[in-house]
């Protein structure tokens, strides 16, 4: 169960810090895309801070990414299967949001050129109804699964607080189903999810490393 060296501590406890909060800033900084592909565009150029909550939400997965392999680590000693699976999924998840977090930018680019608007919300409209929009419903499926399955996991083992298992069970029901029925949904998904994950960084900044143990293994050997 205990991380390997530091360095690989390190990044776990900043990935589980940084994921949340860069996924915070997309979605404060996210424009309402509702309405038609036109709409979508136009809504994307009135907003300044639209690329930056596409950036954040493309580099987020990045970290997300690291944080399920941490999870999935973690896991890994007294629930194998939940790890294997939950860790696959989730990296898939990462995946295909990050070829949809790139067509995302592309949009954004897309709607600055206000002169050929209605030529980028047809091709808009041929993206959203082609295979490529297969790599969202694999970011959506690799992501609410593998985190099912990891919080599963998390919960049964006792990994971290009671409450992290049923948090990231919380941040799934909100963000992929509140988010249809509230605006506001998105807000409180992103702090459940910064919850369990900071959680399970500051459970981590109590675990000793393997190289912590084998240093005190040796300075308890007497001379």
């Amino acid at each position: 169960m205990y991380p390997d060296t530091r360095a690989r501590l390190l990044a776990a406890r900043s990935s589980l810090v940084l994921g949340p909060v860069l996924a915070g800033v997309s979605v404060i900084l996210q424009p309402d895309l509702g309405g038609s592909p036109r709409d979508q565009l136009a809504a994307l150029a009135d907003s300044p801070l639209a690329a930056v909550s596409a950036a954040a939400f493309l580099v987020s997965q990045l970290p997300i990414l690291v944080s399920v392999l941490a999870i999935g680590r973690l896991l890994l000693p007294r629930a194998p299967r939940l790890s294997a699976w939950g860790t696959a999924l989730g990296v898939l998840g990462c995946f295909g949001h990050t070829v949809f977090g790139g067509t995302s930018l592309v949009y954004v680019a897309m709607a600055n050129d206000e002169a050929h608007r209605d030529v980028y919300a047809d091709l808009m409209t041929t993206i959203q109804g082609s295979p490529v929009m297969l790599f969202s419903v694999v970011g959506l499926a690799g992501t609410v699964l593998g985190l099912l399955l990891l919080g599963i996991g998390l919960f049964r083992t006792r990994t971290g607080p009671v409450w992290v298992g049923p948090a990231v069970w919380a941040f799934l029901v909100v963000e992929f189903v509140g988010s249809s029925i509230s605006g506001y949904a998105s807000y409180l998904s992103v702090l459940l999810l910064a919850a369990a994950f900071w959680a399970l960084a500051a459970e981590l900044g109590r675990t000793p490393t393997t190289r912590d143990l084998a240093d005190r293994s040796h300075a308890s050997v007497p001379a």
